[in-house]
C-alpha cells in the first residue's frame, strides 16, 4: 500500500467469553487501539492493573494522519517506558519559518533553553506511533489487545459499565468498572451514551500528500502565506521518517475532494512548489475539512471520554494527538487511585475540570490560527497581508503572525488540586505547571524528568545531602509509609543524602535556576509530573494537607 512502510495484519483470538460462554469482567476496558487509547491502556497496565483494549480494526491507522508530536507527549511517553524508539525514528526539530510569497517574514524556536532531554517536536508517521505503542502494550503481560471486536452497545449503571461486542465469531457482553472511550471524532459510544459535543465547522478544505524525495530542506517547519507556486492560498511543509515529506494545500471550500486526491491533479500542484526536475513519488493523499468541538463533560459515571472522541481542533498547531496524550496522562494516575481504593470517584471530576480547561485552551489558539489562514472577508484578507508585510520588519507584526500556535502543555493553575503558595517564588514552575527537565549528575538516568512520575514525590533541596539532618531525613522517609506514599527526592549541588534517600546532583544548577531552589525549598509533584504544592521550607503536616487535597480525600 506504501512504498516507504510493509503494514502487518494483527491476529483475531476468539474471546473467552464465546469460547467459554460466559460474560466477562474486567475493572478497566478502554475501546480504541489508536494513539490515545493505547497510551491510556499502557499507563495503567504498567503501573499494574490489568486492561483489555477493544478495537474494530486490524491493523494501524491508513496513511501518515497525525505527523508532529510534541516535547510534552514524548516525556510522556518516556514516562510510559517507550519513548525512545519515537525520538530515534522521527525527525527532530525546533524551529518553524514563515514565508509570504518569496520571503520569510518570521521564525521561531520551540525549545530556547538549552538543556532539555527531548526537543521541541519530532515528526514521525502515526503508523509507527501506532507500531511503538504495540510494541510497548505487548510487554505487558496484564495488557490484552483484541482486534476486530466492534463495540456495538454501551450501557451503565452506578456500579459498571456493560458492553455488547461484535466479533468474527458473533456478539458478547462483558462488564468492565471503568469504560474509557477513545474512539474517535466520531464516537460511536457518545453517540450511544446521547452526549453532547458542541462546536464549528470550518469552511475550508486542505489536500495532505505525502511525497517520498530525497531534498537537502532542513528539519523545520516551513509554512508559507500566498506562495508563487500556489498563489492566494496557504502551503505547509513537515519533513517525516523514511524521507517522507508531508505537504498541505489549502483548497478552499469549493474544492471537490474526489477530483483534488486524483494524482493527475495532485501532481502537478508539488510539481510547481517543488520545480519540475526534482523526482519524487507519490506515497499517500487525503482531502479534509476540519472542526473545533468539545464535549460538555469529559466523565459521564463509569464511562470516560479521551482524546478526538472528547474534543477536537484543527490540525494547525498539532494539538489533536498531542492533547489526546495528555489527557491520558491526566486521568490514568487518578483513576489508578481510585481502582486501589485510595481516591473517591469524585476526584474524575478534576479530570474534566482540568482537561476541559487544556480543551478550551486548545480550541481557542486553534481557531485563531484557523481564521489567520483562512481569513473569511475581503477585510480579514487585507488585514492577514499587511501584518505579514509588515512582520519581516517590525517584531510588533511578528507577534499577530500565526501559522499555527503548536502544542504546548497547559498551566494547570485554576484546578482545585493545587494548594496555591504561602511563600513567593520566581520563575514558572507554579501550581499547576508541567515540570521542567533539566540534567542531573551521574548514573544512567542524567535527566531530571526520568526520575519523576508514576508517584506522589517530595523534591526536597539542600546544598550538601549529607548534611541533611536527622529530624528532617526522618521525616520525610516517613511520608514514604503513607497510605498514598510520597516519595522524598533530594536535590543538591554534593553529598548523598542519609537513610538512603535518593539523591540528584544539580549537575550544571539548572534545577536550581529553573525551580527558585533554596536551602529547604520543598515541591510536591503529581504522579503526571505538575507542580501540585511548594513551599521554602519542609513541614510534613502541610504536604500531608497538599497530598489530601491533590488526591480528593480533602
Amino acid at each position: 500500500m506504501l512504498s516507504t512502510y510493509q503494514y502487518q495484519k494483527f491476529p483475531y483470538v476468539q474471546p473467552p467469553e464465546i469460547a467459554e460462554k460466559r460474560p466477562g469482567h474486567y475493572p478497566v476496558v478502554v475501546v480504541g487501539a489508536g494513539p490515545v487509547g493505547l497510551s491510556a491502556a499502557i499507563d495503567l497496565a504498567s503501573q499494574g492493573h490489568a486492561v483489555v483494549v477493544l478495537d474494530n480494526d486490524d491493523t494501524v491507522s491508513i496513511g501518515s494522519r497525525g505527523v508532529c508530536y510534541a516535547k510534552r507527549a514524548l516525556e510522556v511517553l518516556d514516562r510510559m517506558g517507550c519513548g525512545e524508539d519515537f525520538v530515534d525514528k522521527g525527525v527532530s526539530w525546533n524551529v518553524g519559518r514563515t514565508f509570504f510569497r518569496e520571503d520569510e517574514v518570521f521564525n521561531f524556536n520551540l525549545r530556547p533553553q538549552d538543556d532539555h532531554n527531548r526537543p521541541g517536536m519530532i515528526n514521525l508517521q502515526q503508523y509507527y506511533l501506532e507500531e511503538y505503542l504495540l510494541k510497548r502494550a505487548r510487554e505487558l503481560p496484564n495488557l490484552e489487545i483484541r482486534f476486530k471486536n466492534n463495540v456495538i452497545s454501551v450501557l451503565q449503571d452506578a456500579d459498571k459499565a456493560t458492553i455488547r461486542v461484535e466479533t468474527p465469531d458473533g456478539p458478547y457482553s462483558l462488564t468492565a468498572d471503568w469504560l474509557i472511550a477513545c474512539d474517535g471524532a466520531r464516537s460511536p459510544i457518545r453517540t450511544m451514551l446521547g452526549l453532547d459535543i458542541d462546536g464549528k465547522i470550518f469552511m475550508d478544505r486542505f489536500l495532505i500528500a505525502d511525497v517520498v524525495m530525497k531534498a537537502e530542506y532542513p528539519a523545520e517547519r516551513w509554512f508559507w502565506f500566498d506562495p508563487p507556486f500556489h498563489r492566494n492560498q496557504s502551503v505547509l511543509l513537515h519533513r517525516q521518517a523514511d524521507n517522507v515529506w508531508r505537504i498541505d494545500f489549502q483548497l478552499g471550500w469549493q474544492a471537490d475532494p474526489e477530483e483534488e486526491k486524483k494524482p493527475e491533479n495532485v501532481i502537478p500542484r508539488i510539481r510547481a512548489m517543488l520545480g519540475d526536475e526534482r523526482e519524487f513519488e507519490l506515497e499517500w493523499v487525503s482531502v479534509y475539512t476540519f472542526q473545533c468541538r468539545r464535549m460538555g463533560r469529559f466523565n459521564h459515571g463509569r464511562v470516560l471520554f479521551a482524546g478526538d472522541s472528547a474534543h477536537q481542533v484543527s490540525p494547525f498547531g498539532a494539538r489533536g494527538a498531542n492533547s489526546g496524550i495528555q489527557d491520558t496522562d491526566n486521568l490514568i494516575w487518578k483513576l489508578k487511585l481510585i481502582l486501589e481504593g485510595k481516591a473517591p470517584a469524585s476526584l474524575l471530576d478534576s479530570y474534566t475540570d482540568e482537561r476541559g480547561y487544556a480543551a478550551d485552551e486548545n480550541i481557542l489558539n486553534s481557531t485563531r490560527s484557523t481564521d489567520f489562514i483562512t481569513p473569511k472577508s475581503k477585510t480579514s484578507t487585507t488585514f492577514r497581508n499587511a501584518v505579514l508585510e509588515l512582520a519581516g520588519d517590525y517584531p510588533f507584526a511578528r507577534a499577530l503572525v500565526n501559522s499555527g500556535r503548536l502544542s504546548v502543555p497547559s498551566y494547570l493553575t485554576t484546578s482545585g488540586l493545587n494548594t496555591p503558595d504561602s511563600d513567593s517564588f520566581a520563575g514558572n514552575m507554579v501550581p499547576g505547571a508541567p515540570m521542567d527537565d533539566a540534567p542531573v549528575g551521574g548514573g544512567q538516568r542524567p535527566w531530571l524528568l526520568q526520575h519523576c512520575g508514576n508517584r506522589f514525590q517530595l523534591l526536597h533541596y539542600v546544598e550538601d545531602a549529607s548534611a541533611l539532618d536527622a529530624a528532617t531525613a526522618q521525616a520525610l522517609s516517613a511520608l514514604a509509609q503513607g497510605t498514598i506514599p510520597v516519595q522524598p527526592l533530594i536535590i543538591a549541588q554534593r553529598g548523598t543524602a542519609p537513610s538512603g534517600l535518593p539523591t540528584l546532583i544539580d549537575s550544571n544548577q539548572r534545577i536550581r535556576e529553573r525551580y527558585d531552589l533554596q536551602p529547604g525549598t520543598s515541591y510536591l509533584l503529581r504522579p503526571d509530573q505538575h507542580v501540585a504544592a511548594r513551599w521554602r521550607q519542609f513541614d510534613a503536616n502541610k504536604v500531608r494537607a497538599a497530598l489530601a487535597r491533590a488526591t480528593g480525600n480533602a
